[in-house]
């Protein structure tokens, strides 16, 4: 089955991204208003982009009006951010975050959730979760009429202590960091619990 995307399949094609590019690492973004507001809200249009410098890219559709949501604004005002990857443990506190809080209202309170001041950033990083990325804005392109694509450039990465194998070589248990991400449909997630090894080939080996 072929399926040509136009405008008019919008709907279609987002229904066939997100069910088809899964499992999807959702970043989990902290920012902050121009009033001081901490914005919270996670986002599975997000990936890590390379690493010299190390950037990562978000994702952010605007509203059904067009205008920016808080997360957009925010980080074009303040030109920096948080990502948070979310554990297991923390799955419950970030759908809390999925709401559609006016931009007067916190969804960090709204979670019940603590921060930690950034190094290199005036947005804060939630405490809990076992990895967060201070990043500030490199740039940003706008991909539609209501969609931006961002790029920050990453000052800082924190890791919890617990989720370290070797921090002297930053060996990281990654499966120890329980991290969970977007599937298909408005609420399915996924962990990662089943793994295999490939070794990667040599050419002429």
């Amino acid at each position: 089955m072929r399926y040509d995307l136009t405008p008019e399949t919008r709907t279609l094609g987002y229904k066939l991204l997100t069910a088809t590019v899964t499992p999807r690492p959702i970043g989990w973004v902290t920012s902050v208003s121009p009033g001081g507001i901490v914005n919270a809200a996670p986002y599975s249009f997000f990936n890590v982009m390379g690493d010299a410098p190390p950037v990562v890219a978000l994702g952010i559709m605007g509203r059904p009006d067009g205008s920016l949501k808080d997360t957009a604004r925010n980080i074009l005002t303040a030109k920096d951010f948080v990502v948070n990857l979310v554990s297991r443990d923390l799955a419950e506190a970030m759908n809390v975050t999925c709401i559609d809080a006016p931009p007067e209202v916190s969804e960090i309170d709204l979670a019940k959730l603590e921060t930690l001041p950034g190094a290199h950033v005036a947005a804060p990083r939630i405490a809990r979760a076992p990895v967060s990325f201070e990043c500030v804005m490199q740039q940003v392109v706008e991909t539609g009429p209501v969609q931006r694509l961002l790029i920050g450039e990453v000052k800082a990465i924190h890791i919890a202590d617990a989720c370290l194998l070797d921090p002297e070589r930053g060996h990281v248990d990654t499966t120890g960091l329980d991290l969970i991400a977007r599937m298909h449909g408005a609420g399915w997630y996924a962990q990662a619990r089943n793994l295999f090894e490939l070794e990667r080939p040599v050419y002429g080996k």
